[in-house]
């Protein structure tokens, strides 16, 4: 369960007490998610804020100097319409606040299913509210630089030796070179926003075919809205562990995306590339988290060998495989 802090039930009621919610009715610890400790919140309610909520407590992998782009984010994006749960502020304004030396911030509930299986109809609107976000963004005032883009994916696996690569999967120390390679030839000048970088089926809930929430923009960033739809088709448009190709989702992804937000023909070009690169991204986190991982570890772990053959699907299809 992703609780890696233990707050009693005393801690809770007195943190609620500081949000215009009403009294605390229950906290029950929510499974999903690696980096942070998240709890589903219970209240009274109020006629404003309503009764349910995410705590979210920030424990690891996000810079909390940052959290103000990530919350302001979430209350832009918010206040556009966009499907994304807004940060309830505290009767004091603040979108965060500590507790036993954390952060920890009451997110808005949106209710919503994810999706393992997504239909051709639910990966077109996914696409749709995907280039939506994107265009909500253009006028976001804050600012985050990618510390994810495809040469800290090339330093990452240089990192973790060839060796220890192999170890879990020959074919892997060949990544190194691919990696610096998509690095060396990434594209520059394509048109930009404010992304959300990780936009995986977990992140994205639905309710029958419409989307209901966007969540987790802990990576957002600024970078290139076409490596944004990249990582999505990437995360998207694959079963079987990446074995399979999904043609029919991944183009109602993109006739989805362009029915709200036409692509130039520079996108068009560089989407291949783009999504060797996002593949790239989940190769090298995965790898590196599969060496830093002890063998006894109660934690299972993910292949990166998932998204090796994602990668090598696009390089083999070319920008036919972006058909919308």
């Amino acid at each position: 369960m992703a609780v890696y802090t233990h707050l009693a039930a005393e801690d809770l009621a007195q943190l609620i007490a500081q949000y215009d919610v009403g009294d605390l009715v229950s906290a029950k610890g929510i499974a999903e998610g690696v980096s942070n400790s998240n709890w589903l919140i219970e209240t009274t309610g109020s006629a404003q804020e309503g009764t349910r909520f995410i705590l979210t407590m920030y424990e690891r992998r996000i810079d909390i100097s940052e959290l103000p782009f990530f919350l302001g984010l979430l209350d832009h994006l918010s206040a556009k319409g966009c499907p994304v749960p807004r940060t309830i502020h505290d009767r004091s304004g603040a979108a965060s606040r500590r507790i036993e030396g954390k952060a920890v911030a009451l997110i808005e509930f949106l209710p919503g299913v994810s999706v393992d299986h997504p239909t051709v109809q639910q990966a077109h609107n996914v696409g749709a509210v995907l280039a939506r976000m994107h265009y909500d963004a253009l006028d976001y005032e804050q600012s985050r630089a990618n510390n994810l883009g495809p040469s800290a994916s090339a330093r990452v696996l240089e990192q973790c030796d060839a060796d220890a690569l192999a170890k879990i999967d020959p074919q892997l120390p060949d990544m190194i070179d691919e990696a610096q390679s998509i690095a060396r030839n990434w594209p520059a000048d394509l048109p930009q926003s404010v992304i959300h970088s990780d936009l995986f089926p977990d992140n994205v809930l639905m309710r029958g075919d419409e989307v209901s929430a966007l969540i987790d923009f802990y990576f957002a960033c600024n970078d290139a809205m076409a490596y944004d739809l990249a990582v999505t088709h990437a995360a998207w448009s694959f079963a079987d562990h990446g074995r399979t190709y999904r043609p029919q989702i991944g183009q109602a992804l993109m006739a989805g995306y362009e029915s709200v937000r036409p692509l130039e023909q520079a996108e068009r070009v560089a989407l291949p590339l783009l999504a060797q690169g996002a593949c790239m991204r989940f190769v090298a986190s995965r790898a590196e988290d599969w060496i830093e991982t002890p063998a006894d570890a109660l934690v299972t772990r993910k292949d990166p060998m998932d998204f090796v053959r994602r990668l090598e699907t696009y390089r083999a299809g070319g920008t036919g495989i972006f058909t919308a």
